[in-house]
């Protein structure tokens, strides 16, 4: 059995910073996201949910599956069909060599399809093989209403995904510091495997770098169907956002305002939003009934502080739920899990749970405990003796 026990605050902290406060931002992208990078919570959407084809930001998905292949130091070889790639690719040769690891630098810095393929190929074997993978990985992640059918972003068959999607899939790379380093180098020169002479540079053609203060990356996009497409991150003041736009527009105004949706997207998080220290550990979470102990009881604590990226109205509303067991048995050893507490928004949103465990020691006492007490003082007693 246990009971719930609603308080509404037990210990909140409030971030000592200044909110500003703007409106919604302006957005053409049709599908769009902004999520908080550390919790997965979304601060705001446009269409999250709609199926949408994703273009090259397809790519952030094979990148995964390379750094956790475990073939990053395997030379490929280039085949016709990802020789015949279009554009934009790095121009890879038939028969070309290349470390597998490197070749994930063209493939984020410039969006190279060739690599895409030599990099499918090599690890599912096949195209086809690898877009399984890639949707076995997806489902993985939690972004269930994706399919993957190229391992570029190709328009081909049903190839789609969502914006809620895309940031789960972003969310999920973000959190490989090898997949940061690469999205974040301005340039590198990778040699041929089979020429001395022969090499190849790539500069990042990812413009948030460079216009956006604080900017992590992460993938361009942009296809026929699609439209321009962007997946974004930033993190300033220890806030790390995520942003995704699909379908922003199409010719010219369609690549600028993926740019411009992106950065009122990550403008409007960072403007309204704060990570706020909301209970803290160690907090007095009530008492546990103890059975067969002297005490009857045990005192409770919340194990680990919570944070949550919330707005300032946010704050006044915000509630914590502890459920605790209604009773355990003797003994209770500090740090025992005795419960959680649930954090939600005045809504009704969860914005985070943690545990509570038990802040002290219970030892058992009954009659099989005393008299084991007893004897065991007894084995462990001094004894001396007078001589006559």
């Amino acid at each position: 059995m246990r009971f719930l026990v609603t308080v509404l605050i037990i210990a909140l902290t409030f971030s000592q910073s200044v909110f500003a406060k703007t409106d919604e931002p302006k957005v053409y992208a049709q599908g769009a996201v902004l999520m908080d990078f550390k919790t997965g919570r979304v601060l705001w959407q446009k269409n999250m949910d709609e199926e949408l084809p994703m273009a090259s930001t397809t790519k952030i998905m094979t990148a995964i599956l390379a750094l956790e292949s475990g073939k990053l130091e395997d030379v490929t070889v280039a085949s016709s069909r990802a020789a015949s790639a279009p554009q934009v690719k790095m121009g890879i040769k038939k028969g070309e060599k290349h470390r597998l690891y490197d070749l994930l630098y063209p493939l984020m810095l410039m969006s190279a399809n060739d690599a895409a393929i030599v990099i499918a190929e090599h690890i599912g074997g096949s195209v086809e093989g690898f877009a399984e993978m890639m949707n076995e990985k997806a489902k993985e992640i939690g972004a269930l209403n994706t399919e993957f059918v190229t391992p570029n972003g190709l328009d081909e068959g049903n190839h789609h995904s969502t914006a809620y999607d895309m940031a789960l899939i972003a969310r999920y790379a973000l959190n490989n510091s090898d997949f940061v380093d690469i999205i974040n180098t301005p340039e590198i020169t990778i040699p041929l495997k089979n020429s001395d002479e022969k090499s190849y540079t790539f500069n990042n053609k990812n413009r948030l770098l460079k216009e956006y203060e604080g900017a992590i990356g992460v993938k361009t996009g942009f296809t026929g169907k699609a439209g321009n497409c962007f997946v974004g991150a930033a993190e300033r003041n220890g806030m790390e956002l995520i942003s995704v736009v699909l379908a922003s527009g199409w010719g010219n105004a369609g690549k600028e305002r993926k740019w411009s949706d992106t950065k009122n997207i990550l403008d409007y998080g960072f403007e309204n939003y704060k990570i706020t220290k909301i209970i803290g550990e160690g907090t007095n979470t009530g008492k546990v009934t103890v059975l067969k102990s002297k005490e009857g009881f045990v005192n409770t604590e919340i194990a680990e502080s919570g944070f949550a990226c919330v707005t300032e109205e946010e704050l006044t509303g915000i509630k914590t739920v502890v459920n605790l067991k209604k009773s355990v048995e003797a003994p209770v050893k500090i740090n025992d899990v005795l419960g959680t507490a649930s954090v939600y928004t005045q809504n009704g949103e969860l914005l985070f749970e943690t545990d509570i465990m038990a802040s002290e020691n219970i030892e058992r006492h009954d009659l099989n405990s005393c008299i084991k007490k007893t004897i065991n003082l007894w084995l462990n007693c001094d004894f001396k003796y007078i001589l006559n």
